[in-house]
């Protein structure tokens, strides 16, 4: 099945998805119905978001929604900071080549090489909206880090990148009155008229549903790291752009690929604190209970080796000795430039009874990004007409099996960007008005689940998507995953308006998916290990796999299709 022949150009065929999926989803249950109208429904208020949401407000009226506040969205917390050749030294065909080398031969070139060579005017463009980066004598600050052949990360705020960014173009959200915000809004699902995405039904703060017509939505939700019980991801990562996209008919790309950052601060927090990779990017070493640096010898770069490199030799270490962590040391860097460059970092740790300068930092690997997500082109344009999907959410082909340090924010930037155009020449020509959708919602009394069982049930998700698919599977370990999730969805009834809910039955989807597609891909590749399939298969795997809803079973349907290149990645 080749993924771009799924890809909406125009009207949908006959065969198209199935109409008005939130009907069986939730029930009214006697809630006041109020609706909205808007040419742009933007969902999610991260980088992605933010930017099309902007874009799109300088010709359309524009409306966009987000489940949290501004500043508790995965954008916000990033540390590490922007990926972009920006650099004499360095250029557009070297991130190119780093980006694909990560990748582990599933990257897509084309969409790669808008992303490196679209890159540098975003980050431009930032600096016009009034994002200060660091500089020194007037020059940007370049900071390395794991698997890039260049100093070309640039930051703010020294590891307080991803709040100075958001909290920039969230100014001019709030300020500039362009863009209708709605904050503590959860979105339930997408609606459907005849195939095509017409709008969202959403629960506000007051137990209120809204029913947001659109001539457009755009998914920029963010990821779903707390489908694990160790992430990094913040509290509200629960996967619910991807669920809502499939629970409509999308198709689904890779959805085996989440990467684990190597160094998350080993607690029983959730989410835990990000030890940014620009630490190791400055000199800090990983070491082994021994005090050796088991990362010398292992890989040319040693510590700022690909992240899934990083990630197989500490499991090495963790079977070796028997233990669960290994130890990030900074003790030999200058003690006054780490807490100016790592403030994020070095207060967090103090704050837990740690300090960088002078002790061994406890690390372990955490659930950090979702590489899976919607399928889209180049454009943010999804297998749905009227439905457009960027950011985390999207899955344009960009990371491959593994995502270069730094390619998020600057995925979120250049997609969301290019996802307006899109936006600007569809809406040009499409219906002037999205006809009022006849929602079909039950009004039936739904007692839900009880809220302890709710808890339950995510901790449980939780800790069985980290026991037995984490950063190593197997066959029986999957098998055992698949049961558990299934007869945990059994013993719930349907969702009542309650978001708590709402977001179990969205990480209950995903983890479906994660787990159904680690199964068929029987190779280690990227972030995806099977101890059972340990080698690298090019002959069989070099390929993504493809997800859709059954209409009949409502499980997924999985194919496999081709990877979009020209040249050996």
């Amino acid at each position: 099945m080749k993924g771009s022949e799924y890809l909406a150009d125009g009207p949908p065929s006959p065969a198209g998805p199935p109409a008005a999926p939130v009907a069986p989803f939730i029930s009214r249950r006697g809630a006041d119905l109020r609706y909205s109208s808007y040419d742009v429904l933007v969902v999610g208020g991260g980088i992605a978001g933010l930017t099309a949401a902007l874009g799109a407000a300088n010709r359309w009226n524009v409306g966009l929604i987000t489940k949290s506040t501004l500043d508790q969205t995965t954008t916000f917390l990033a540390q590490g900071g922007i990926a972009a050749a920006m650099s004499p030294h360095d250029s557009p065909e070297l991130h190119f080549k780093d980006t694909l080398e990560a990748g582990v031969g599933l990257c897509d070139e084309e969409a790669v090489r808008v992303l490196v060579e679209e890159g540098p005017a975003r980050i431009r463009e930032l600096e016009e909206l009034g994002t200060r980066f660091d500089k020194r004598d007037g020059k940007l600050i370049l900071g390395k880090e794991g698997a890039h052949s260049r100093a070309r990360v640039v930051h703010a705020g020294g590891d307080a990148t991803g709040s100075v960014v958001a909290s920039a173009l969230a100014d001019v959200i709030t300020s500039g009155g362009r863009v209708e915000l709605h904050e503590n809004e959860f979105v339930i699902d997408l609606l459907m008229d005849g195939g095509r995405c017409v709008g969202a039904a959403s629960l506000g703060e007051e137990g209120e549903l809204t029913v947001s017509l659109a001539r457009a939505v755009v998914l920029a939700c963010g990821g779903a790291g707390q489908v694990y019980s160790r992430t990094t991801n913040p509290l509200v990562a629960t996967g619910d752009g991807h669920a809502m996209a499939y629970r409509a008919g999308a198709v689904m790309r890779d959805m085996e690929f989440m990467q684990f950052h190597p160094t998350a601060f080993y607690g029983a927090e959730n989410p835990t604190l990000l030890l940014t990779e620009a630490l190791r990017g400055e000199g800090a070493y990983l070491r082994d209970d021994a005090g050796e640096r088991f990362m010398v010898g292992s890989h040319p770069r040693a510590e700022l080796a690909p992240r899934d490199v990083v990630v197989r030799h500490m499991r090495r270490i963790f079977d070796r000795d028997a233990t669960d962590h290994v130890w990030l040391d900074a003790r030999h860097l200058e003690a006054a430039f780490l807490r100016k460059r790592f403030p994020t970092v070095y207060n967090g740790l103090a704050k837990r009874g740690f300090d960088l300068c002078t002790q061994l930092i406890p690390v372990a690997p955490a659930s950090h990004y979702f590489i899976g997500g919607v399928l889209t082109d180049t454009w943010g344009r999804t297998t749905i007409p009227g439905l457009y999907a960027c950011g985390e959410t999207a899955s344009t082909g960009i990371h491959g099996a593994n995502r270069l340090a730094s390619n998020s924010l600057l995925e979120g930037l250049v997609f969301g960007e290019r996802t307006v155009r899109e936006l600007n020449r569809y809406l040009a020509v499409a219906d002037p008005a999205v006809r009022k959708v006849k929602l079909g919602l039950a009004d039936e009394v739904r007692e839900g689940n009880d809220p302890a069982a709710v808890a339950e049930g995510r901790a449980l998700v939780g800790r069985t998507m980290t026991d037995l698919c984490g950063i190593v599977r197997d066959r029986e370990g999957l098998d055992k995953a698949r049961e558990t999730l299934e007869a945990l969805q059994a013993s719930l009834a349907a969702p009542g308006l309650n978001v708590a809910e709402l977001e179990l039955f969205n990480l209950l989807s995903v983890a479906e998916h994660i787990v159904a597609a680690a199964i068929l891909r029987e190779e280690s590749r990227g972030v995806h290990l099977r101890s059972d399939f340990p080698e690298r298969d090019d002959g069989h795997w070099r390929c993504h796999i493809l997800a859709r809803r059954d209409p009949g079973s409502g499980r997924p349907a999985l194919e496999t299709g081709p990877v979009e290149s020209r040249e050996e990645a």
